[in-house]
This record gives C-alpha cells, sequence and structure tokens, in this order.
C-alpha cells in the first residue's frame, strides 16, 4: 500500500522540489498540494493522507497552528503523522513542532540529504530530527 503524502508550503518551487524527491521512491504518493495551513486543513479531510510534510512559516494560518488542529483531526485518520520541512535552524523551533504534535522535523537547506529518510521514519511512526549538522532518528 502507499504512502500518501500531502506537502504544504507557501512557495510553489518548494512544493515542486519535495515533489520531485518523494515521487521518485517506489510506494510513496504525493497526493496533494496546499499553499497555507487553512488550505491544510481542508485537504487533509479530503484526501486522507499518511504523512503531511508542513513549513512552519506560511500565510493565513502557520504551519505550528495546523498541526495542532491536524493532531485534533487525527482521531478521523489514525496513523497520520506531521512531518515539518522548514528554514527555521533552531533547537528552540524543532522543539515547539515536536510539541505541536509532530513526528518529524527537517531543515530545508538540508532536505536533499535528509528528507528521504525522514519521510521513511515517520511513515513508520518514528521521530526524525535534523537540524543543519545533526540529523538523529529514534523509535
Amino acid at each position: 500500500m502507499a504512502v500518501r503524502i500531502l506537502l504544504v508550503d507557501d512557495h510553489p518551487i518548494v512544493r515542486q522540489g519535495l515533489r520531485t524527491l518523494l515521487e521518485g521512491r517506489s510506494g510513496w504518493e504525493v497526493v496533494g498540494e496546499a499553499a497555507d495551513g487553512l488550505e491544510a486543513l481542508d485537504k487533509v479531510d479530503t484526501l486522507q493522507p499518511d504523512i503531511v510534510v508542513l513549513d512552519v512559516t506560511m500565510p493565513r494560518m502557520n504551519g505550528l497552528e495546523a498541526c495542532r488542529l491536524i493532531q485534533q483531526q487525527k482521531q478521523k485518520a489514525s496513523g497520520l503523522e506531521v512531518l515539518f520541512v522548514t528554514q527555521h535552524d533552531s533547537p528552540q523551533m524543532m522543539r515547539e513542532a515536536l510539541d505541536a504534535g509532530a513526528r518529524g522535523y527537517v531543515v530545508k537547506s538540508n532536505a536533499a540529504r535528509d528528507l528521504l529518510e525522514a519521510v521513511e521514519a515517520v511513515s513508520q511512526h518514528r521521530v526524525f530530527t535534523a537540524l543543519a549538522r545533526s540529523p538523529q532518528a529514534s523509535c
């Protein structure tokens, strides 16, 4: 069964790059895209992804708030996980993301290096965090 992924970032070029990286992996399917947190909430309901790849800084509703609301929707989609892919290379922001309910956190500058491993870990309900120089996976 394919891992269904929703991409959420306000920059179309970032979504396109993430899509290119992810669609090269057998068994993964990008089922949709959203440009902000409000749109993400609607698409989580309609598309029922397994993983939401989410940016922090977006218009209308930021990723942290969207993550909190997605976690409230999780009762309907018990296997749903959130992975942040963001420009914020900050331990404090990473803690906030995990506290909001995310399972993973990757810095955009290292997405080419860390994204596939992060999605794999998160799809197995394992935590994956990677700031600019320190990838860490745990069970």
